[in-house]
């Protein structure tokens, strides 16, 4: 279809349209769910000495089979004043230093005390440097352990704690705005008068923010007046980097938010684009702000906010892969060809398989309330089979 943007050169046009906002020191226990703007290299070693892996008993090698004589023990935490030589034995337990003169730990259950003697009962380690984690092999000093653009897992705070580092330099958190339109919507739980509904793209746009690194939102919401809406996008321009429109962004006589953008001051770089659900999406500036406007049809909502707001808001905080990953899974069941534009299909991941989910209108709220995945129809693509593999997007 002319005049219809392919999604990834859409993408690429937003996230181009202002560079990731600065970055800010936290703590380590405020970190999670934000992304690094500085590479975290290891101020340390790890560990910074040999350490035993297992409860047992620091040996040489060269002594096997034994018997040895226990002249002491070290604990983790603790420095071992004794030696091991010929012969000698030292009881050691989990991450505890090694004692000079040892290269090998056996562990305890091959081993047993008889008449002051430590004798071999099983089969011993089997080879030098058996249960003993050696200097810096976890990482060393220097070494680049998460790159500047990480996303701060659980995993990777730890990592950075280890590293040596007490507070981590990560992007700014992005202030979205959210903006519903239209006079048909009432905020959810109010009594609905005969042509109202209740406005479930607010709630569900905060919450998929909420899931993410954007600051709270608490939705805005404007009947279809465009004067009014002008005036709401520029002030909330000044105070805000991303401000998301729902609704209101196609051709129709109530659809406001292209001419509310031009009448505030703002700029259009794109409209439309070739995907279905989704196609009249919006993006240009106001100030500072990037005005990103959505269709207001619920799934057309969600896989647009899938495909563009989340990237944002991940690019504004440093992400350095923003967009969504592609998956690939075998078909449940036949799928038809594609047509003009690409399809984005709510769909369940079950068993390792892609299951189409009934009811693909974009107006329908339930399919999408069970969805884990937004299965993908390429332009023009052939009907396949049961079987055949497609490529899918996971969502929350």
């Amino acid at each position: 279809m002319s005049g219809l943007l392919p999604v990834e050169e859409a993408q690429a046009r937003l996230l181009a349209l202002r560079e990731s906002l600065g970055s800010e020191n936290i703590a380590l226990s405020e970190s999670l769910g934000r992304y690094l703007s500085h590479d975290v290299r290891a101020l340390r070693d790890q560990p910074a000495v040999a350490l035993s892996a297992m409860d047992g008993y620091a040996i040489r090698f060269d002594d096997l089979p034994g018997p040895w004589h226990v002249i002491g023990e070290v604990a983790a935490g603790s420095v071992p004043a004794l030696h091991v030589d010929v012969g000698h034995a030292v009881r050691i337990f989990t991450g505890a230093m090694l004692p000079e003169g040892a290269d090998t730990v056996i562990v305890q259950e091959d081993v047993a005390l008889s008449g002051g003697q430590l004798l071999l009962t099983g089969d011993g380690p089997g080879s030098r440097g058996r249960h003993i984690r050696a200097r810096a092999i976890d990482f060393a000093a220097g070494d680049c352990l998460l790159p500047a653009g990480t996303r701060l897992t659980p995993g990777a705070i730890a990592a950075a704690a280890m590293s040596g580092a007490g507070q981590l330099a990560v992007g700014m958190r992005p202030r979205v705005a959210i903006v519903t339109t239209g006079d048909e919507l009432v905020q959810p739980g109010r009594e609905l008068a005969p042509g109202q509904i209740p406005d479930s793209n607010g709630a569900m746009l905060a919450a998929m923010l909420a899931g993410d690194v954007a600051d709270p939102v608490l939705p805005h919401h404007i009947p279809d007046d465009r004067e009014k809406l002008a005036h709401v996008l520029k002030e909330l321009a000044r105070r805000h980097d991303v401000i998301v429109t729902v609704g209101g962004a196609s051709v129709g006589d109530h659809d406001h938010v292209r001419a509310a953008l031009e009448a505030a001051g703002g700029s259009l770089d794109f409209w439309r684009i070739a995907m279905r659900p989704g196609k009249p999406v919006i993006a240009g500036r106001l100030g500072d702000a990037i005005l990103l406007g959505l269709p207001g049809n619920p799934s057309s909502a969600f896989v647009t906010a899938t495909m563009f707001l989340l990237p944002l808001v991940r690019h504004l905080a440093g992400a350095r892969d923003p967009l969504p990953v592609v998956h690939r899974a075998p078909l449940a069941a036949a799928l038809s060809a594609g047509g003009a534009r690409r399809d984005y299909l709510r769909a369940r991941l079950e068993n390792g398989e892609l299951v189409p989910l009934f009811g693909q209108d974009s107006g329908l709220t339930l399919p999408f309330a069970s969805a884990n995945a937004l299965l993908i129809r390429e332009i023009g693509a052939p009907a396949r089979d049961a079987g055949e593999m497609a490529d899918y997007i996971a969502v929350a």
